[in-house]
């Protein structure tokens, strides 16, 4: 099965055809992404095609099976592997093919059944050093409304670890300031308490006392942008960038840098991971193990360069 295409510039397979209208039809999908399903079907075509095989319904379960790693072994037009996530995404493509195939009557049964998807490797999060983030929270300052919110919204974004939608999503009345303890709505809606620190009391005090009231007493939203209304998510997000940006942390620093460097800083402090979990509001520890590569990481990278042993030598002659 080779990997033309007819007058239209749709493949000349009548089942591929109907599966690609199925996407663009029936779920809706957009012509980018109907077109990026075309590609990797036609690259699916070109496997079936080395194994003489002319039809995807004539493809026995085993020989779907051997399509990851087919393309882990073949190389993209640019002579290179393919990434993870890309062939994560051509598995995902063939064995939506063959599960549509299945459910219209092409084949008895579904031969992509058994196809897995391969994880793509998650790459480490970037964090900060205690330097480093010691260095952006103590610049942040003043007496103005917005130099006052900021300094208060850094802290408590990386004294409590919070997403940036949790983060513009509190109320002044989700603080407990005598326990210093945030409530926190976090994904799916599931409702956690996270403590902060006094750093953090401190700057939300002057927030609270000095700041808020000057642009918007009458909202119950903690974090307020200068027209008095609830901080967005954009306005959080550009607030973090500038302030990093002044301090010469530029495009490394994004919100979520700060929330990464709260589970890094915890876990090289030795925090159980247990208990980072429940901070972050992860509904796995796998989630929150990713964390615990960080400080092996930076303990490894810690040790090269102070141990004298470690450092790299030439051998006596």
């Amino acid at each position: 099965m080779g990997a033309t295409a007819g007058t239209d510039g749709q493949p000349d397979d009548p089942a591929l055809r109907a599966f690609l209208d199925h996407l663009r039809v029936e779920r809706g999908l957009s012509p980018a992404t109907v077109a990026a399903y075309q590609r990797d079907l036609s690259m699916y075509r070109q496997y079936l095609a080395s194994e003489g095989v002319d039809r995807a319904e004539d493809a026995p379960a085993e020989l779907v099976e051997g399509w990851v790693d087919w393309l882990r072994r073949a190389r993209s037009h640019r002579g290179r592997p393919f990434a993870a996530a890309s062939v994560a995404r051509m598995t995902v493509s063939v064995r939506g093919l063959h599960r549509f195939l299945a459910a219209e009557g092409h084949t008895t049964e579904d031969h992509g059944a058994g196809l897995e998807t391969p994880r793509a490797a998650r790459p480490l999060p970037k964090a900060l050093s205690q330097d480093q983030m010691a260095r952006l929270l103590d610049a942040v300052g003043g007496s103005d409304p917005a130099g006052l919110r900021d300094a208060a919204m850094l802290e408590v974004l990386y004294g409590a670890g919070l997403r940036i939608s949790e983060l513009v999503g509190l109320d002044v009345d989700d603080l407990d300031r005598v326990e210093r303890l945030v409530r926190v709505i976090g994904k799916g809606d599931k409702e956690r308490v996270v403590p902060y620190g006094r750093a953090a009391d401190r700057a939300v005090e002057s927030w609270l006392v000095r700041g808020r009231p000057v642009v918007g007493p009458r909202t119950p939203a903690l974090f307020l942008n200068l027209r008095g209304r609830r901080l967005s998510r954009q306005g959080a997000w550009s607030i973090v960038r500038t302030r990093a940006g002044d301090v010469g942390l530029g495009e490394r620093v994004s919100p979520h840098t700060l929330r990464h460097s709260f589970a890094t800083h915890l876990l090289d402090g030795g925090a159980d991971i247990r208990v980072v979990q429940e901070l972050l509001g992860h509904a796995s520890v796998t989630t929150t193990q990713v964390y615990t590569k960080v400080s092996r990481t930076r303990l490894t990278q810690v040790y090269e360069q102070a141990h004298p042993r470690a450092r790299r030598t030439t051998p006596p002659s």
